[in-house]
Formats: structure tokens, sequence, C-alpha cells
């Protein structure tokens, strides 16, 4: 896989923390929300990341970052909180002067792509949630066997995150990739280590338990789609399926793995670059003569019309009601001149439309 190509820039949010974000590719903008651990430079290389990143550059300019406390932003922040994340998400946005754009959200990322999709819907397109969830553990189960082993989780951090021996941060390594070779495994080792201090690693984990965005999720209103491993070793399954159940006409995916993060050798990889792909607006051909006529939605339609979708995957996709669909077919194929699906699928392919080239 090639080396990543990136520009790393630096905003200051609202309290004064400065925060790095990382642009890669080329085309219409793709933001990631932050996730827990990340470090720009550090994940170029990875044997983890680099794949989804390299992919998602391909047709995209990709925006990604380090929240705050973590990577190549402030370490040392008096506000670590999850309206603080959601804050940052806002800074990073306004720093790369993108309008409209689709918003990737990934584990504990979900949650804050849920808030500012619900607080800015006039600026997401699009919605992606991998391995998310909407409740952190105590909201899950607020007991107090739980909450006990979630502090001894927080105070094991304070005390092993830093050391030089990676065997308390294996024990998190094997919920993120259980299935990674030995080399997978030490690398996020490693990150663990450089991407964020023990204390800040408590502190993370101790606002993550208490996350709660469920009543947000009944109010994103536009196309979602949700993916989760279906054995996900790190965030329970069902979780996923309640983010989808509460999203309304949200498109699920589940995916065979037992890993949190998916890796490029296993078959779920492609699934999800699929299902990403087929969900995501067209990227190219808005130029062409023969399509400007048509609006933002309709060439949404026409790049899963162009991959072979029928009626129905085509609504699932977007969040329509089939009627809609076809009401949306019927005007392209008076704008394009063409009778039927066929004629319309060929003079999409022609132009680029099926979403899968830069």
């Amino acid at each position: 896989m090639p080396t990543l190509k990136q520009q790393i820039r630096l905003c200051t949010s609202l309290d004064g923390v400065r925060l790095a974000y990382a642009i890669s590719g080329s085309g219409p903008p793709l933001v990631k929300a932050a996730n827990w651990m990340s470090h720009l430079e550090f994940d170029v290389a990875s044997p983890v990341w680099s794949h989804m990143m390299c992919a998602l550059s391909e047709a995209h300019t990709f925006v990604r970052y380090d929240e705050r406390g973590c990577g190549l932003s402030d370490r040392h922040v008096e506000d670590l909180t999850f309206n603080a994340w959601l804050r940052d998400l806002e800074t990073i946005v306004d720093a790369t002067g993108v309008d409209r754009f689709p918003l990737l959200g990934i584990s504990q990322g979900a949650s804050i792509a849920v808030a500012y999709a619900v607080k800015h819907p006039e600026r997401v397109s699009h919605l992606i949630l991998h391995g998310g969830y909407a409740r952190g553990r105590l909201k899950r189960n607020p007991t107090p066997e739980m909450r006990e082993e979630a502090e001894l989780m927080a105070r094991l951090a304070e005390l092993g995150w830093g050391q030089e021996n990676p065997a308390f941060r294996q024990f998190f390594t094997t919920q993120f990739i259980p299935g990674g070779t030995a080399a997978q495994h030490r690398w996020f080792n490693e990150l663990e280590r450089v991407s964020t201090s023990p204390s800040n690693a408590a502190r993370f984990m101790r606002i993550f338990n208490d996350i709660d965005v469920v009543e947000l999720l009944p109010q994103v209103s536009c196309p979602t789609l949700v993916l989760h491993a279906v054995r996900d070793a790190r965030v329970p399954f069902d979780e996923g399926r309640l983010i989808a159940s509460m999203i309304p006409h949200a498109h699920f995916v589940p995916l065979e793995s037992g890993n949190h993060l998916l890796l490029e050798d296993e078959p779920a990889w492609e699934r999800w670059l699929d299902e990403v792909r087929a969900f995501l607006p067209a990227t190219d051909a808005i130029d062409d003569p023969a399509f400007m006529t048509l609006t933002r939605r309709e060439r949404d339609v026409v790049v899963l019309i162009a991959q072979g979708r029928d009626n129905a995957q085509i609504a699932a996709h977007l969040g329509l009601c089939e009627k809609t669909v076809r009401n949306h077919i019927t005007n392209i194929f008076s704008k394009l001149e063409v009778e039927n699906r066929s004629q319309a699928i060929v003079l999409a392919r022609e132009a680029g439309y099926d979403g899968r080239h830069p």
C-alpha cells in the first residue's frame, strides 16, 4: 500500500487548545470525527489504520484530526469533556472551510458525529457510523459492580499505560483487534503509548463511560449508514443495532468480524468499503454537461443506479421511500433524455458515475 501523503495543520479552539488536523487526497470533502487513540503522523504507516485512510483519500479530500489530549493536539488540557470534543469538531470544520460534507464517526467518535449532525443538519449530507455506541458502559449497565470495574480499569490505566512493558496495553489491543497479527498488536500497543498520557487515558475512559446520545438519535435527519462487527470485542453488537433502530431510515450493515477496527486482509473490510462507496454521493462527473441539470439528490440516485442497485436498495441507502426514488428516476430519465434504466446505466458509467473512480 502506498504511503499516504498528507498536510498537517494547526488551529485553535475557542478555549485556546491547539488542535492538529490532516488533509489528504482530493475531491469532495469527507470529514472524520476524532476517536480515542490517534496520532496523525504515527498513523500514516499504520498496519491497522493506513488501508482505511488511503481508501477514503482516493476520491475525497479526507479530513481527520487528533482530539484534544491526543496525538499532535495539545495534551495538557483542562476541559476534557464530551461538549469540548463537539466544539473541537466545529472548530476543525470551520478551519478547513468545508460547507456540506459526509461525516464519519468510528467507535466513540460515532457519538460525537451524531451530536454534530443533529446540531448542524445543514452541514452534514451523509452520516457513516462504524463500531459506535450511543451509550457508554455505565449508561448501558449502571450497576455498582460495573462502576467498580470501570473505575478499576481507569486506575490501572493511570498506573500502567506509560510503562515500557506493553502487558497492560495488550489487554486493550486484544479488544480492538483480536484477529490482528503479532506485528499489528505491537504497533497498536505502541500507538496507545504515544497517543496520550496515562492520566489522560484514565480521563478519557471515565468520560466514555457516561456518554449518552440516545435522545439525539431520532433527530438525525440525513441519510445514515451504520456498520458494526457482529463479534465486536470492544463495543457490543447490540449498540450498533440500537443506533440503527433509532435513527430514521438508517441502513444497517452487520459485518462478519470480531475486530472493532477492521483489518485489511479480512473479507469484512471489502464489504465495509463497498458499502461506504455505494452510500456516499457521486464524487466526480458533476461537471459533465449531461448531468449538470441534476439535483444533488438525483446525482446520489444516479451513482447507485450505475452500480446496478434496484429501487429498494437505493431507498435503503439514501433513507428514502421507494415512491420517492421512482419519482427521482423519472426526473433523471427526462433530464438525461433516456428511455429506460439500461440506457441511464450506460450513460452514467461512461461519465464515471459508478462512484468507484477518483
